[in-house]
């Protein structure tokens, strides 16, 4: 007698390929975006903090009162400071002539006789400190100290950079958003079509008087556990393009913080554990309340 053998279904289980693999995917893309946003903004960081004031100082001034000034202003809350020093740079007036010289070919000191160049003290601005009115406020301010004669800096470019910067910031905020909504929809309905082969065994686990609780339980298990190595996986797959865009793009570490990055793969293997727990709760919760005809 011809017998015909087929696979047992093991409650909790369905396809682990396929599963793992469409959750790797969807957070290999969110993650991807993450480090997009995060590169963006540590660009954007570097970018205020090259926002400088031109402190011109008065001629014939002496070292000694130069140095108090530098002490003066490198005291104010608006200076940015690096390692609790405050970024300030001497350029003296021969030193302006040199690079002068050197960009036109034209040495002016032979026809005028004389440098008449100043000193400069060039200041780099806290990026909490860079509105309009701020930078207002922190000119009239250095101006107002002894020896200074004046201060400049491109007031429209700085304008342009804080619009430029904020609308940046609220594109990569609408498109996370728009982008997570995707993901979460994505993760959900492929867990709910993987679960769909697994309608009948629920259905004969409910008629032998099987609780929710324990008919949930294997599955949530099992989702958890896709959920943690698909986010591991999609984080192996970030870090190694990662290394290899450092290879292949000049400075491109600079730009990369390492703390930042550990929040974004552990947020990503948290996320597919999250997505993949509650959209297993829904799917397994909805066949439960099916009848047998709505299963069918």
């Amino acid at each position: 007698m011809e017998q015909k053998t087929r696979k047992k279904r093991k409650l909790g289980s369905y396809p682990f390929v396929s599963v793992t693999l469409s959750i790797t995917l969807a957070l290999f893309v969110i993650g991807l975006f993450g480090m997009l946003a995060l590169h963006a903004s540590k660009l954007t960081t570097v970018i205020q903090e090259n926002i400088e004031l031109q402190v011109f100082l008065n001629k014939q001034i002496t070292s000694s009162e130069i140095s108090k000034i530098n002490r003066t202003i490198g005291s104010k809350p608006f200076v940015l400071k690096k390692d609790d020093a405050p970024v300030i740079r001497m350029v003296t007036k021969e030193e302006a002539a040199e690079q002068f010289i050197k960009d036109t070919g034209e040495d002016f000191t032979e026809f005028l006789g004389d440098n008449p160049l100043r000193d400069v003290l060039i200041v780099n601005i806290n990026p909490g400190h860079q509105a309009s009115d701020s930078l207002k406020m922190i000119k009239a301010d250095i101006e107002k100290i002894g020896g200074v004669y004046e201060v400049s800096y491109v007031e429209s470019l700085v304008e342009s950079i804080n619009e430029n910067l904020t609308k940046i910031g609220l594109i990569l905020v609408g498109f996370f958003l728009i982008l997570l909504l995707v993901v979460v929809i994505l993760i959900n309905n492929t867990i709910k079509l993987a679960l769909f082969s697994q309608r009948f065994l629920i259905r004969s686990m409910q008629l032998v008087g099987a609780t929710a609780g324990f008919i949930r339980g294997p599955f949530l298990k099992r989702s958890v556990w896709y959920g943690l190595l698909a986010g591991t996986f999609a984080s192996l797959m970030l870090f190694f393009l990662m290394t290899y865009a450092n290879t292949r793009i000049e400075d491109l570490s600079q730009l990369q913080d390492i703390q930042s990055l550990a929040i974004l793969f552990g947020s990503i293997i948290v996320l597919g554990m999250m997505v993949g727990f509650l959209s297993t709760y829904r799917a397994v919760r909805k066949y439960l309340k099916l009848s047998l005809d709505e299963l069918y």
